[in-house]
């Protein structure tokens, strides 16, 4: 293995080890309707102009409805919040998605979805109009056309991505700007490389891939192309959900616990590049500032971080004092 990569990421990391890191919830925010409320927050992402992007799950269905049986959901899906203020600025989406999950707001102000129920990568304006998609609705599979139950999605500023797929596969997915198929790495396993629900995928200013490996209890990091760099498992880290990387070069995780079996622990964690823990943030509750399960998270340009609760069905603003 080449081990200038692994070097390169350490030599990275100085500048930020030994950190400490404080974030204030911003108590009122957003502000919904009278007598409204999100559905399950599955997905979020922030964009040039700090918009808030929320994906929920609408209206709450009959436990155990199947979304493929059930059809699409009528609620609004993709509401766009004001980052500043939490005013409701724009809602599109209805009638389009079975099951909600990712969001990833790139550079253009593209909004990239996921749904699991469709098996589909979803790329859009931010009014809500379709540019271009993935896989192939509601068909399973493992190649190059084909996603089983994808998660999350991580756009390069030259307009490559990667799909982390996912629930039913355990595999990164590696595609070119134009969106033709260039490689996929991984398996359902424990080994370096490997995964057990791929559950969130970002990436940083050098192109490195970080994926949350959900069941596995760890953050992987690998090259551009795929080549394992290292592993972070910690009890700090917990069982992450979610990853971004901000701005400021730090790596930011939502710690969702491990419902169903135990519902006590959720959290926002701020990392440096070498894994090493910066700040702990919030604990399982539905007050302010606390999580029922803390899902899916974005980073704004000038570093506030907005948490979506698919539990507690609300999404959170945190800012440095």
């Amino acid at each position: 293995m080449n081990l200038l990569p692994r070097l390169l990421l350490v030599l990275s990391c100085l500048a930020s080890s030994g950190l400490a890191v404080e974030l204030k919830v911003v108590p009122g925010w957003p502000v919904l309707p009278e007598g409204e409320i999100l559905g399950q927050v599955s997905g979020v992402g922030v964009d040039s102009r700090g918009d808030v992007f929320v994906f929920h799950r609408g209206t709450p269905r009959p436990p155990g409805t199947d979304p493929a049986k059930a059809g699409p959901i009528q609620d609004a899906d993709i509401v766009r919040f004001d980052g500043r203020t939490g005013k409701l600025a724009a809602r599109w989406g209805a009638g389009r998605f079975l099951y909600p999950h990712g969001l990833f707001v790139d550079s253009r102000d593209h909004v990239w979805v996921t749904d699991i129920a469709y098996h589909q990568v979803f790329e859009f304006d931010r009014d809500g109009r379709l540019l271009r998609q993935w896989g192939e609705a509601g068909t399973v599979g493992a190649d190059a056309a084909h996603f089983n139950m994808p998660t999350d999605v991580a756009v390069a500023p030259d307009g490559a991505f990667y799909v982390s797929d996912g629930y039913g596969n355990s595999r990164v997915v590696q595609f070119s700007a134009d969106g033709k198929f260039l490689r996929q790495w991984g398996r359902r396993g424990t080994g370096p490389g490997e995964f057990n629900t791929p559950h969130g995928v970002a990436l940083d200013a050098e192109g490195r891939v970080y994926v949350a490996d959900r069941e596995n209890d760890r953050l992987q990091v690998f090259t551009p192309d795929g080549e394992f760099l290292a592993q972070w498992r910690s009890p700090a880290i917990g069982r992450p959900f979610g990853i971004r990387i901000g701005r400021d070069g730090l790596v930011y995780v939502t710690d969702g616990g491990e419902p169903p079996k135990i519902m006590n622990r959720s959290k926002l964690l701020v990392l440096d590049r070498t894994g090493a823990l910066l700040a702990s943030i919030g604990r399982f509750g539905n007050q302010d500032g606390q999580f029922m399960l803390a899902h899916d998270l974005a980073v704004s340009a000038e570093g506030a971080v907005f948490v979506g609760d698919i539990l507690g069905r609300r999404v959170q603003q945190f800012r440095r004092p």
